[in-house]
């Protein structure tokens, strides 16, 4: 008889079902975590501010009130501004469309990306009369395309 040689088998047998208990112990963990995390980077968020000039927002003042006109003619690049050092670019939406909101309360929902400090915005709403009215959306623009050009240019279309 070889006890030892036996033994040593057991062992392996009982370590090879402990690794697939630990298996099955981090699985269900992970599952749970990438439920939880992932719908906040898909999703987004929602920025409130008003749309200023960038030239205006580093130089440290308001756009002048009733002189949007000029401004919109002056800066050819607007941002979110929510507060002193708190501004964010809008990466994805023309400067024609953000000039008509200078001085305006907008909320923009979408994904913010750190590193250039810009929003991929998915919509944008203008609050007037105390109700938020959407604006503008990504997927207006992709219909948009679609209408006119009969595809998406950045999706395959021509």
């Amino acid at each position: 008889m070889n006890v030892g040689k036996d033994l040593n088998q057991v062992e392996k047998i009982n370590v090879r079902k402990g690794g697939r208990n630990m298996k099955r112990k981090w699985i269900p963990l992970v599952i749970l975590l990438t439920v939880v995390l992932v719908p906040g980077l898909v999703f987004g968020a929602s920025y409130k501010g008003t749309i200023q000039g960038f030239l205006c927002v580093t130089s440290g003042i308001t756009c002048p009130v009733g002189k949007e006109d000029v401004v919109a003619a002056a800066e050819n690049v607007f941002v979110l501004y929510e507060g002193p050092d708190k501004w964010y670019f809008i990466s994805n939406v023309d400067s024609k469309l953000l000039a008509r909101g200078i001085n305006k309360t907008v909320m923009i929902e979408g994904m913010l990306d750190q590193k250039s400090n810009s929003i991929n915005a998915e919509t944008i709403s203008l609050m007037e009369d105390g109700k938020w009215r959407k604006v503008w959306s990504a997927d207006l623009m992709d219909d948009l395309y679609e209408d006119v050009l009969g595809a998406h240019p950045l999706k395959g279309g021509q």
